[in-house]
């Protein structure tokens, strides 16, 4: 989807620029193109076609051809909002989903988009009006990016590179983005990589029109008030929650698959959709069974194959090494539009092929389930008995070394102000150790990455709930949701992730600490939801994750590649971004088996590839 409009002064749009911009996003929907021309407004849409496949092209209308649509997405409460509308006298032209938007702005104008349980980026060009709004979903599931060449207009894609062909488009680098990277391996939402180019914030919308620009957030409408009388009633209501989720995600005129790592979420996930697809396809990766320091064995594939027989499905298990990651690593870098250093994404594009070559255009997804159920290995720790707010000489500690005893390492986190503890149990690089690396004269007046969590929470002390619900409006939006989002995309196919839906979102939002962590179980209240029907060697499963072995591989096969990326001919170089010594400290940290270097590491080589690919336009 991409567009772009022009208030109070008519603008003179060059039809040719939005064609330029649409080509661009030809793997996001190879099946067909679409595009509208009015004074003041052209949009274009490429469309993957999941759901009536004859007549669901864009651009939708209302019934006067009043209101245009162009949307990037799915409704999965389509067919109740499309009865609602109905009974109140609409007719429908199609059996899209995507049509309900059109007709819901007639009977509810802005309100609609609070009805609306969905993954999406919304385009309404309202023709009476000259009014454009634009929306995103409660999850920020679907990607939307915009500037603004003036105060009167304003462009926007579903990528970053759609709006590289605007004439407009400026290529400032955004460097405190650079900076955040080692620290976060992306960039937080609403930064890009360039100065001038937004990501549209989720759960929004944003009006434009004579008046100026109006961004509104709004709330999902159909949300329970989540009184129960026991807890026997809430694993209940969860169960029946994520089956619901699950069973709306399979909306579809076309073929629908499974990720299957062997963890509890997938299995879930896979467990409730083989209940309604016959013989349905599922995929896993498997590694070279290396080890790492927090995770162990690095393959889990034989519990997913294991599972897989257990249920029935078609399922594929793709072995991969260090040489077939190596040979994807430029399109992965591409294919994320902007630098997104997160290994595991390759992994989701390697089965993302096998499943376009499989005839899938839609995967199910497991992902979200740690943010909204509480899976991660630290949250035990939290506030916990290790508790010591006496001031620790170690002051750049991070969960992810293991360099000290594992309880003084707690104690030393513990004693961190919240904001800070909140990097130090789910992230990287810290402040002093991205210094050792970067050129003085490019990090003396950046900004510090420790200022999202401050963002977040400005109090010292935040409760327990409160660091896993920033996980879930940071972590989940940022890296999660946007892995899948672009590395399914890049293969033409649709990813779906059924723990993102609102209302789950909503519940996990008023859960208490017990309800994650009891009994030295993370995830309690979703395992107990499901202990009836996942077996039990899953359930009771220590957490794996999808785990790359990037520091064993840094170490072995792609050892030059990495190093040639801290020379005097690197990119990295030549703008100033690293020093002449910064080779040196890599070396250090390769050596330093003690602490998972691998993410940093990796953000460095992301960059170096993205500046590569960039090069002719910074």
């Amino acid at each position: 989807m991409c567009g772009i409009a022009g208030f109070k002064s008519k603008l003179s749009l060059d039809n040719n620029i939005i064609k330029k911009m649409n080509d661009s996003l030809f793997n996001r929907g190879p099946d067909s193109d679409g595009y509208y021309f009015d004074t003041g407004f052209t949009g274009g849409m490429r469309r993957l076609k999941i759901n009536d496949l004859v007549n669901g092209d864009q651009p939708l209308f209302n019934k006067d051809k009043s209101v245009v649509l162009f949307y990037n997405g799915e409704i999965y409460n389509y067919s109740y909002l499309r009865n609602l509308l109905e009974n109140k006298g609409y007719k429908f032209k199609t059996n899209s989903d995507g049509e309900v938007i059109c007709h819901l702005y007639d009977e509810y104008s802005e309100d609609l988009f609070s009805m609306l349980d969905g993954m999406f980026a919304i385009s309404l060009w309202i023709k009476k009006e000259e009014k454009l709004i634009l929306a995103r979903d409660i999850a920020g599931e679907k990607p939307l990016y915009y500037f603004k060449p003036s105060n009167n207009e304003i462009v926007y894609a579903s990528t970053i590179k759609a709006l590289s062909f605007h004439p407009s488009f400026k290529s400032d680098l955004n460097l405190d983005a650079i900076w955040d990277l080692p620290t976060f391996t992306w960039t937080p939402q609403p930064n890009t990589i360039f100065s001038n180019i937004k990501s549209f914030p989720h759960s929004h919308f944003m009006i434009i029109d004579n008046n100026g620009t109006n961004l509104k957030k709004y709330n999902f409408k159909y949300t329970d008030d989540l009184k129960f009388g026991s807890e026997k009633e809430l694993i209940s209501y969860t169960k029946q929650l994520v089956e619901n989720s699950v069973n709306d995600r399979l909306l579809s005129d076309v073929p629908v698959g499974s990720f299957l790592s062997g963890g509890l979420d997938s299995s879930i996930v896979t467990y409730l959709a083989s209940k309604n697809i016959k013989k349905l396809n599922t995929y896993t990766i498997g590694f070279e069974n290396t080890e790492d320091i927090q995770h162990g064995l690095s393959d889990e594939s034989n519990y997913a194959e294991k599972f897989a027989k257990y249920l029935g499905t078609s399922h594929k298990t793709l072995k991969v090494t260090a040489s077939n990651f190596l040979s994807d690593l430029k399109s992965f870098v591409s294919s994320m539009d902007q630098p997104f250093s997160i290994p595991s994404g390759l992994g989701i594009k390697a089965i993302s092929q096998q499943a376009k070559l499989d005839g899938i255009k839609v995967l199910l997804s497991g992902d979200c389930a740690d943010e909204c159920f509480g899976g991660y290995s630290w949250y035990p720790y939290l506030n916990s008995e290790f508790l010591d707010k006496n001031k620790s000489t170690l002051s750049d500690l991070s969960f992810h070394d293991y360099s000290i005893d594992n309880n003084e390492k707690i104690k030393t986190i513990n004693s961190y102000p919240s904001y800070k503890q909140a990097w130090a149990w789910h992230y990287y690089a810290s402040e002093e150790e991205k210094k050792s690396i970067f050129n003085k004269e490019f990090y003396e007046s950046r900004l510090s990455s420790l200022r999202f969590f401050k963002e977040f929470n400005q109090d010292e002390h935040w409760s327990r709930e409160e660091y896993i619900a920033q996980d879930r409006d940071f972590y989940l939006r940022n890296e999660m949701l946007q892995k899948l989002d672009r590395m399914t995309m890049a293969n033409s196919i649709e990813g779906r992730v059924p723990f993102a839906s609102p209302k789950i979102l909503s519940l996990s939002s008023k859960l208490k600490y017990s309800h994650f962590y009891r009994d030295g179980k993370i995830k309690w209240l979703l395992k107990e939801a499901f202990a009836d029907v996942i077996p039990r060697e899953i359930i009771d499963r220590p957490k794996h994750g999808f785990n790359v072995p990037l520091d064993y591989w840094f170490r072995d096969q792609w050892s030059n590649l990495l190093l040639s990326c801290f020379s005097r001919d690197s990119n990295l170089f030549k703008l100033g971004i690293i020093h002449d010594k910064s080779k040196e400290v890599i070396v250090k940290m390769l050596k330093n088996k003690k602490k998972l270097n691998g993410p940093i590491l990796f953000s460095f080589l992301v960059l170096e590839l993205w500046l590569e690919e960039y090069k002719d336009y910074i």
